[in-house]
């Protein structure tokens, strides 16, 4: 039996796109959620669980297996069509968060929040990809405010959320919330997705691949946690990973030449624009992860705040991040000159955290939070430019690849600027006062010395970035997306 061929996306009307894009991103808010909503419960978890040098293996873990599958899912994307693959997720998202909810150890707790990445990973890559499937470039600025309406709502609900549920209800309560979220995304987005575009192309999956690159990151996230606290740095077992770890990511790049399909593909990164940009997300994004990972730690442990109230702390840096996000989204609507905002947001928040990292621990909250602000906002203009011009340049057969590779680089930057975040506050012993919520008076100084470190490296993070931003070629958005080529 032969199959129909695929419905040329330009047949949908303006209210089919509309409504495609809204209720898939009902199914990207869960992980939109998920990666505001843990964060400020972090030192609760280790003080229920035990176990505090592991906490930041809460995040680490969910971005490790959410950025090796990333890639994979826009293949899979390609070969069975958009919606089981979006739904897959969902269902694999839920899975993890039972576990994690249910976890009697911070070793459970990891596992599951691991099962969460492997099928949230893939959400922010899919939809991206569904906006690409019904909308040309030039016209993604409109979809992209969405996205940012989405970033807003998690902004603004999850670090308040889950630092009440963590210090009132139950951290556990953070990940019960996820089986009801998923249910009502599939179910509201069964009816308008089903108008999706039905567009499959044959690929191979680099399963090997995507096993080398977690192995190889999984090593070089065991040496920065161990390292310094277990085990000296000079130690051979630390060395020994780093060595192999490295000896593994060398081979996973040579590996890239040799199946017809890898996971990175390098005819896509051969395009100058795609890989410039994709270089700046990785910068940009460990510089925006990395601060809202350990900004709300800092506030608990240094300036003795609850779990609650460092919630409450990071509403002023996410609505930064989701305004910065919003303008940006906005001016790409207008086709031209995109570039200008980014680079002037990336060196507002280059300028911020410089300043964060001068007065750390000698000013009052308000004025670390007012700088905090900054750099969310100026970090926020990156990210849907920085999509779109990955879209505007790759060949729309390579959409899905295109898009997820993009989104693999970039949370791969996150999952190494937690790890080498993580280890510099680790110097200072955090690990072993995590478990207490707060620091001692003698450990405090030593504790403000490695925070200041932490946002002297994400400035320097950020100003690699801007450095790359401002060489990329800003080429002219396509009004138009040709039909997809079949193979």
């Amino acid at each position: 039996m032969t199959e129909m061929p695929p419905p040329d996306p330009q047949v949908l009307t303006e209210d089919d796109k509309t409504k495609i894009v809204v209720t898939a991103l009902l199914c990207m808010f869960l992980a939109a959620l998920d990666q505001t909503i843990v964060t400020p419960a972090l030192p609760v978890m280790g003080a229920s669980l035990g176990g505090g040098e592991w906490v930041s293996w809460i995040v680490s873990a969910y971005f490790l297996t959410a950025t090796a599958v990333t890639p994979l899912y826009g293949k899979l994307a390609d070969l069975k069509g958009r919606r089981p693959v979006l739904y897959t997720g969902v269902g694999i998202f839920v899975a993890g968060s039972l576990i994690s909810a249910m976890a009697p150890s911070m070793a459970v707790l990891i596992a599951g929040r691991a099962l969460q990445g492997l099928g949230g990973g893939g959400l922010m890559a899919l939809v991206q990809t569904i906006i690409g499937d019904v909308a040309p470039p030039r016209e993604r600025g409109k979809y992209m405010v969405y996205i940012a309406g989405i970033w807003a709502t998690a902004s603004i609900a999850g670090p308040v959320l889950g630092g009440v549920l963590a210090e009132y209800v139950h951290w556990s309560a953070i990940f019960w919330l996820n089986l009801p979220l998923g249910a009502m995304a599939v179910g509201l987005s069964l009816k308008p997705l089903s108008r999706l575009p039905n567009i499959r192309r044959d690929h191979k999956l680099d399963i090997l691949g995507a096993l080398m690159i977690m192995a190889a990151t999984l090593l070089f996230l065991l040496a920065l946690t161990l390292g310094g606290h277990s085990y000296p740095w000079s130690s051979p077992l630390i060395l020994g990973m780093l060595a192999v770890a490295a000896g593994a990511f060398i081979l996973f790049a040579w590996y890239q030449f040799q199946p017809e399909e890898p996971l990175l593909p390098p005819r896509i990164f051969g395009d100058r624009v795609i890989a410039l940009t994709s270089a700046t997300a990785f910068l940009a994004a460990a510089g925006l992860f990395g601060f809202s990972v350990y900004y709300p730690v800092y506030l608990q442990l240094i300036e003795g705040f609850g779990a609650s109230a460092a919630g409450l702390a990071l509403l002023g840096p996410m609505i930064g991040s989701v305004a910065g996000s919003s303008i940006s989204a906005r001016i790409l609507r207008k086709g031209s000159h995109y570039k200008r905002l980014p680079v002037i947001g990336s060196f507002l928040s280059l300028a911020s955290l410089a300043v964060v990292g001068l007065l750390v621990g000698d000013v009052s909250f308000w004025m670390i939070e007012a700088l905090a602000v900054l750099t969310a906002f100026g970090q926020g203009t990156l990210f849907p430019v920085g999509t779109v011009m990955v879209q505007n340049a790759a060949d729309p057969r390579d959409l899905g690849t295109a898009t997820g590779a993009y989104t693999f680089v970039r949370s791969l930057g996150s999952v190494v600027a937690i790890a080498v975040l993580g280890a510099i506050v680790g110097s200072a012993g955090i690990g072993d006062h995590i478990s207490v919520g707060a620091l001692d008076p003698a450990a405090r100084e030593t504790a403000i010395a490695a925070f200041r470190a932490l946002f002297f490296a994400a400035a320097v993070a950020q100003l690699l970035s801007l450095a790359l931003l401002m060489r990329i070629e800003e080429r002219p958005l396509r009004g138009r997306t040709p039909p997809p080529v079949e193979e």
